[in-house]
């Protein structure tokens, strides 16, 4: 399947460089990045970001960053890492954002192969951190520290960020001349996988790519000009780089950062953004506040609730199968729009939502059909690093349950003999960064990428992934099961926060529950249990019978060889900080099978 319409503008000549100027030129005034809320927040107008951008560029130069080196930057999100990733591309350095939840282990592996000349660290907490490794790094020649009071004060590789920015005066022509110099397939930033399934690798992608991206997400699903958002993801996942740095620059939107987990719901009241991409659990979470919401609701509104979600749900559901809206049914959902939804989702911040996606894993179709009957249908997109984000997207022209939408526009989706997707087209990389600095291309002669997704392609062009390749379950008995099917059908009662299936090589399905930290204390408060104690919980008897419950329901559509016959429940919380989730907060089933080794085995007696 392939589609081929053009996009709305050529993306021939534009570099994101070239971007930046035109904003501060013809935007100048706009807002471009704001950090913080009310009036504590700071703002910096496109003019502004450009000028801080150059500041940092002539101090990159005179620290002797060249084109093509690599720039690590370990900063938590602030205005200074979009001036940092913006300056180290304006040198023609490749510039690659950490997770902040990486190990020392995990650091000096990265830092080592990336090769990095410049390390750029935030204070305290990222000292900490990269200290350990930093004697081991031979290309490592400069340390830049926001905060110089943690800087030690005899190692001459550290330098203050405030003395880089600094260093030279202003030089327009020779930023001028930097900002030309870019090229639309020139390498633009590095991005390593999250390591699901194995090592991480380090994804290269140019200014065509991320343009690409960029200019299709806007030509698929419309936003207004100079469009609100909110960048609440690492900046070293490829959607925050995406819809946080690159997004935005194509269209001079404002970005309004939220620097902590928990303020995104007070951000998301303050923005209201035009558009926003979650993971699933983020959409989980939120769906489960508005269930406590509308549980809440007196009797007579709670009663026009239920009837304008019926209407939603409905139009949701014929959309879904390709089916015509009839006439009285349209303009009965427009009236509970507007008298009854939006009001609804304005206690999140979502009523202005033009472009709702969720994206690095499947998502439950019970909390897409919810959230569907408030008004707020969220669309799925599919791709990986590799694709720079998203290479089907969903629409409301086009979308099916269970599936993640069409091919944007120029690129190709096709399936292989054992049903791995592929994928070809302008979003895909560059290539591989290798340990000596070159880039190996990761597609065979043709352009074609193996994605190590196993999916379907139907007749409307939709495409569907079932499981991950090297994620397939394959039972003593022989019997192909994909894992993430059975999860995803497990994870719709509030008391689960996480589902992973196990039975690879076995001979059954068992599966691992792990308790909700928010929503199963409100679950045993709710059902007047007496304590609300994550590890008391998991062993208490109504949970146990509530979980029994959501298993029976969930093998009941299942085939026999799928379904799940023995499982235990966990206390949790399951983090990337303790092994078990990576960054983006997808399962990291390695490290699982590793770390629950022992209760694993208690599963197979």
């Amino acid at each position: 399947m392939t589609t081929a319409e053009p996009l709305h503008q050529s993306t021939e000549e534009l570099t994101i460089t070239r971007l930046l100027r035109r904003n501060a030129i013809e935007f100048g005034e706009r807002p471009a990045l704001t950090t913080g809320l009310g009036p504590d927040a700071g703002t910096l107008t496109w003019t502004q970001l450009r000028a801080e951008v150059a500041a940092l560029t002539r101090g990159f130069t005179q620290l002797g960053l060249r084109r093509g080196e690599r720039v690590l930057i370990a900063m938590s999100k602030r205005a200074e890492h979009w001036v940092t990733d913006l300056a180290a591309i304006h040198v023609g350095a490749l510039p690659c954002s950490t997770y902040d939840t990486l190990s020392t282990e995990q650091i000096g592996a990265l830092a080592r192969h990336s090769a990095a000349t410049v390390l750029v660290l935030e204070g305290a907490e990222q000292m900490r951190r990269w200290a350990p490794v930093l004697d081991d790094l031979p290309e490592l020649r400069a340390v830049v520290v926001l905060d110089w009071s943690v800087a030690p004060a005899d190692d001459p590789r550290f330098v203050s960020y405030a003395a880089v920015r600094n260093a030279l005066p202003p030089d327009d022509a020779a930023f001028e001349q930097l900002t030309d110099s870019a090229r639309p397939d020139q390498p633009l930033a590095l991005v390593y996988t999250s390591g699901t399934t194995g090592d991480p690798k380090g994804v290269v992608l140019s200014h065509r790519n991320v343009i690409h991206e960029s200019l299709m997400q806007d030509q698929l699903a419309p936003v207004p000009d100079h469009a609100r958002s909110v960048a609440y993801l690492p900046l070293a996942h490829i959607a925050e780089r995406v819809l946080g740095i690159y997004l935005p620059i194509c269209h001079a939107g404002h970005v309004t950062i939220c620097a902590s987990p928990d303020q995104l719901l007070p951000t998301l009241r303050a923005v209201r953004p035009h558009g926003f991409f979650g993971v699933p659990r983020v959409w989980e979470k939120l769906a489960a506040g508005l269930r406590a919401q509308l549980a809440s609701l007196p009797e007579e509104q709670a009663t026009a609730v239920e009837q304008a979600r019926a209407t939603a749900l409905d139009v949701y559901r014929r959309r879904s199968t390709g089916q015509d809206i009839p006439t009285e049914l349209a303009q009965q959902q427009q009236e509970f729009e507007a008298s009854v939804l939006q009001p609804l989702r304005a206690a999140l911040g979502f009523d202005d939502c033009r472009r709702a996606f969720s994206g690095a894993a499947p998502i439950s179709t019970t909390v897409l059909e919810f959230l569907a009957s408030v008004g707020l249908p969220v669309y799925e997109v599919w791709g990986l690093s590799e694709t720079t984000g998203a290479a089907t997207v969903s629409t409301p022209e086009a979308f099916a349950l269970g599936g993640v939408g069409r091919p944007g526009p120029g690129i190709e989706v096709r399936e292989g003999e054992d049903g791995e997707l592929f994928v070809r087209g302008p979003v895909v990389f560059s290539g591989y960064l290798q340990s000596d600095g070159s880039v190996a291309s990761g597609t065979d002669a043709d352009g074609w990428l193996p994605t190590g997704d196993i999916g379907t392609v139907d007749s409307r062009g939709i495409v569907a992934v079932t499981d991950r390749k090297k994620e397939l379950i394959i039972t003593a008995g022989g019997k192909n099961i994909a894992p993430t099917r059975i999860e995803s059908l497990l994870r719709t009662h509030p008391l689960i926060a996480h589902a992973v299936a196990i039975g690879d090589r076995r001979r059954y399905v068992t599966a691992l529950l792990v308790l909700d930290e928010e929503s199963a204390p409100a679950w045993a408060k709710a059902a007047g249990l007496a304590t609300t104690d994550l590890t008391e919980l998991a062993s208490h008897a109504q949970v146990l019978t509530a979980i029994d419950s959501v298993v029976e329901e969930t093998n009941a559509v299942l085939s026999r060889a799928e379904q799940v016959k023995r499982y235990r429940v966990l206390a949790g919380p399951w983090t990337a900080e303790t092994g078990e989730l990576t960054p983006k907060l997808s399962l990291r089933r390695r490290a699982i099978d590793e770390l629950h080794a022992a209760t694993i085995e208690s599963l197979y007696p």
